[in-house]
């Protein structure tokens, strides 16, 4: 994927997403409440505090990527906003509710497993299967496109793996590093040496002192 999103725009995104398939009554969506959208208590991973000028700034960002567009409703005052991941006139970025679902859900609550995915997603589109659920992410992962998810290394204790959508890579959760920083494994062997030295230099001055000792007592001997 060519143009990558920050992580407010990847909420707006993931809220517009949201309320199409969840409430399309009330779709598309003013900047008021786009806002509560994105604030949302439930459904959100991690709860934001986002101004309606935050917003505007990425709703505006992702209709300058194609991804999001403006909308004048007869009979509405304020404008409404939309996502334009749906029935596009080109296959980019031309997405399946299906597959709409999946990174809806992904983008509102972050890394899941294909399980989690499956209940969660189910107020935006419901899947008969959790192989349907897997179907989609592979579909995700392998589309020309994309890729459009990834498949996070299997975390200690648990049965299913995660994935994570890559619109923004700063929500893709890092591996730990295995090796210590390089600064401070150097930091630690220079104290050790400094201080093995000032041992050798004590236990040095602690034998002259007792060979001295000794030459002085065969002096008073003799």
């Amino acid at each position: 994927m060519d143009q990558k999103l920050n992580v407010v725009e990847i909420r707006v995104l993931g809220a517009l997403i949201e309320k199409d398939l969840s409430t399309p009554d009330y779709y598309p969506l003013s900047i008021n409440a786009l806002t509560n959208a994105c604030n949302q208590k439930n459904n959100r991973d991690p709860v934001m505090s986002l101004s309606e000028a935050e917003v505007l700034d990425a709703v505006n960002s992702l209709i300058t990527k194609h991804m999001a567009r403006a909308l004048s409703i007869r009979g509405s005052r304020v404008k409404k906003y939309a996502h334009s991941l749906f029935d596009r006139l080109t296959e980019k970025m031309n997405f399946t509710k299906e597959e709409l679902a999946i990174l809806g859900e992904l983008m509102c609550r972050g890394p899941q497993t294909p399980g989690e995915l499956r209940s969660r997603a189910a107020r935006m589109r419901e899947f008969q299967s959790l192989e349907k659920v897997l179907e989609v992410l592979c579909n995700l992962r392998e589309r020309t496109d994309g890729p459009y998810v990834i498949e996070l290394p299997r975390q200690a204790g648990r049965r299913e793996a995660r994935y994570a959508q890559l619109f923004c890579e700063e929500s893709v959760p890092q591996p730990p590093s295995l090796e210590p920083p390089i600064s401070s494994n150097v930091a630690g062997k220079e104290s050790l040496e400094q201080r093995v030295e000032k041992l050798e230099t004590m236990l040095e001055a602690l034998c002259a002192e007792i060979d001295e000792l000794k030459r002085g007592a065969s002096t008073s001997h003799d």
